[in-house]
């Protein structure tokens, strides 16, 4: 990933279960709630172990869907880049990902697989059918910090 990002405290807004009881949808999603355009990579566990998927590019206060269907897993991770005005959404779950569109297997030994190490923020969805992330702009109030 690119060096010259300045790291961000993880500022979001996360609401489970908005789909109505009569709306048969279920998907995670993610809402860039920024007034940036940002990148998105996952993480996730999934019948043959770890996966890595990105990146999805979000317009300012634009929602994107990330995974269709019902959730397969409890715990998902996310790290995200800000494309205009630097900085990152980032924690303290390591996972490889790459500058061009990947989907990669395994978390280990990222940089010896020619892969970039990047850390990823935990979301936890309760176990929910369905959620959603929103990803909130620096300057309001408690957004993430340059």
């Amino acid at each position: 990933m690119t060096p010259h990002l300045r790291p961000c405290l993880v500022a979001l807004a996360l609401a489970g279960g908005l789909v109505a009881a009569s709306d048969a949808r279920a998907d995670l999603r993610l809402c860039n709630m920024t007034g940036s355009r940002v990148g998105i990579s996952l993480g996730f566990r999934d019948g043959q172990g770890w996966l890595t998927e990105g990146w999805w590019n979000l317009a300012p206060r634009a929602c994107e869907t990330l995974l269709r269907g019902a959730l397969s897993s409890r715990y998902f991770y996310l790290y995200a880049v800000d494309y205009d005005r630097g900085g990152e959404w980032s924690g303290r779950s390591f996972m490889c990902t790459r500058d061009r569109e990947f989907t990669i297997r395994g978390v280990e030994d990222c940089l010896a697989r020619g892969y970039d190490r990047n850390g990823f923020f935990e979301i936890d969805t309760g176990d929910q059918r369905s959620w959603t992330v929103q990803l909130t702009d620096p300057t309001r109030p408690g957004g993430p910090t340059r």
